[in-house]
């Protein structure tokens, strides 16, 4: 997966589209990605015990990766990830501006 924990996403498809947000954690399994402030609905829970409340709690859920792609901090503009190669080190590069991500 081409994007990293911490990376600045810009959001392509859904409600939140436009957005940007740092992403907070990878699912590589399911081909997620958990970003910070996007994606969030509300839940109603019930309390379990007699002294314990119901509330509505906030929950951010994961997009697919398909539906974000990485912010170039640089050029400011959503940018596909590339890579290259130096001296046996391997380093993301954005595709639009050839800049380090």
């Amino acid at each position: 997966m081409k994007i990293k924990k911490g990376d600045i996403v810009k959001i392509l498809k859904g409600k939140d589209k436009g957005k940007t947000g740092k992403v907070e954690k990878i699912f590589p399994a399911d081909n997620k990605v958990l970003v910070e402030g996007i994606n969030q609905y509300k839940r109603h829970v019930k309390g379990k015990t007699a002294n314990q409340k119901s509330e509505i709690v906030t929950i951010t859920k994961p997009l697919p990766v398909a539906s974000i792609a990485l912010f170039c901090q640089k050029c400011k503009k959503p940018t596909r990830v590339g890579y290259r190669l130096l001296k046996d080190k391997k380093t993301r590069i954005c595709r639009k501006c050839e800049e380090e991500v």
